[in-house]
């Protein structure tokens, strides 16, 4: 792996990169973190004398200082390749973001705060063990904080102040805290890795760290476990399950004389009508039995608006179903602040399918909002189907306090299923 250089810098000027140095460091890395090693031979070097020390950017591609790596240990360098990589393979820049997005954070300053927070996150665990811990280094105890905490955790604990003062130094790049800088090669630059490509690199080293669980600290342990089943947005999952479903053949189509086919003109002294779409109506039916919480119930209510705003506002072509053993009377959601969710009983939402088919005209889409203590209808309903199952990790609620050996039936494939709650996994391969 050769060396880039940026700007108009020539390969023999003075100071340069001492590459049989930074790579005996980088195989030290490798040798006391084996798990690590797919990583840290995708990371891509750029020498850079606008770097402080050794920099990361989203792209994988690790800017370094040749003064920096020619006064500094070979066993401290091995420590530095696994702390910037760690930004990478944790994904520090994107959840910087998110953060800053989610808070209205903007400026260098606040960067500067996500960036230590990053480095808190990763130097509590990761030196040690052949691994020698660099000078400088921030952790979580030099502020005060509890080790073994995430970067948007340690975010909430602390501000910039005279007891940061000494880490204003610190620069581990756009990789670690979302931020681009001067020297980025950006996504167009030579030798930056793909979407595709970083996520098969954070895979191979989750693989390695599953594969060996007892090498690796507890808190990679955690990532790994994270890489291989990451959460995902439930409520952005639930409206796109619902908007697929409302967008499918078949699904808000009719026929209309209003505008007549142009077809017509092929068929003299006949008018043909022409197909029109037309939004999509949309049935919800509310699991409201004795096992769904009164939270569930609340989470139920506040999908019901999102389910709306997901089909385009269109509250009038909305119809909210409580049921548990039975059906009750359907609501229109121009009242969804006054349904009242009666229930409590048993659960068999067949009643509630029958109901929302049966009542005219037929929904295009019916939307499902249980814990999954049903029996599902043995047929698939002639429209598409979305069943969002809360998530019991997340709620107080229990499958059976009567039976604890009770197992309800997953869904039926031709349902689209969403797992609703904050640590949910996403969405089922079902029918679309």
């Amino acid at each position: 792996m050769s060396p880039h250089r940026d700007g108009d810098e020539a390969m023999d000027a003075p100071g340069e990169l001492d590459l049989d140095k930074l790579f005996a460091a980088r195989l030290h890395a490798v040798r006391v973190r084996p798990f690590m090693a797919t990583a840290l031979f995708a990371l891509h070097v750029v020498e850079s004398r606008r770097v402080p020390t050794m920099a990361v950017d989203r792209h994988w591609r690790a800017y370094v200082s040749s003064a920096f790596v020619a006064r500094t240990p070979v066993e401290e360098l091995a420590g530095v390749w696994v702390h910037e990589v760690s930004h990478l393979l944790r994904d520090h820049h994107g959840r910087s973001d998110r953060f800053a997005r989610a808070r209205g954070l903007t400026g260098p300053a606040e960067r500067l705060r996500m960036n230590i927070a990053a480095d808190c996150e990763i130097n509590d665990d990761v030196f040690g063990d052949g691994l020698a811990r660099p000078e400088g280094a921030v952790g979580p105890g030099v502020l005060g904080l509890p080790a073994g905490g995430l970067m948007e955790e340690y975010l909430l604990q602390f501000r910039l102040g005279p007891h940061t003062q000494s880490m204003a130094w610190l620069d581990c790049g756009s990789g670690a805290d979302g931020l681009a800088r001067e020297w980025d090669l950006g996504p167009d630059g030579a030798h930056g890795l793909s979407a595709q490509e970083r996520d098969a690199v954070r895979f191979r080293v989750a693989q390695g760290i599953r594969a060996r669980p007892g090498s690796a600290p507890m808190g990679w342990q955690r990532w790994a476990e994270e890489a291989f089943h990451p959460p995902q947005p439930w409520r952005e999952l639930l409206g796109a399950a619902v908007r697929s479903a409302a967008s499918g053949s078949g699904a808000g189509e009719d026929y209309t004389y209003g505008r007549p086919s142009r077809r017509s003109a092929g068929v003299p002294g006949v008018v043909l009508p022409s197909l029109r779409r037309r939004p999509p109506r949309v049935a919800v039916i509310i699991d409201t039995s004795g096992s769904v919480s009164d939270s569930e119930l609340g989470s139920a209510l506040n999908e019901v608006a999102a389910i709306s705003r997901a089909v385009g506002g269109r509250r009038d072509l909305i119809t909210v179903l409580p049921c548990d053993a039975s059906a009750e009377i359907a609501h229109p959601l121009c009242l969804a602040a006054g349904i009242p969710l009666v229930g409590g009983g048993g659960t068999d939402l067949r009643t509630g399918f029958a109901r929302a088919l049966r009542k005219g005209p037929r929904p295009d889409v019916i939307v499902v909002l249980t814990d999954g203590q049903t029996p599902w209808p043995d047929t698939r309903p002639p429209c598409r189907t979305v069943v969002g199952v809360f998530d019991r990790e997340s709620s107080s609620g229990s499958w059976d306090e009567d039976d604890p050996d009770y197992v309800p039936d997953s869904p039926p494939d031709w349902a689209r299923v969403v797992s609703i709650g904050p640590s949910s996994r996403g969405v089922s391969s079902g029918a679309r």
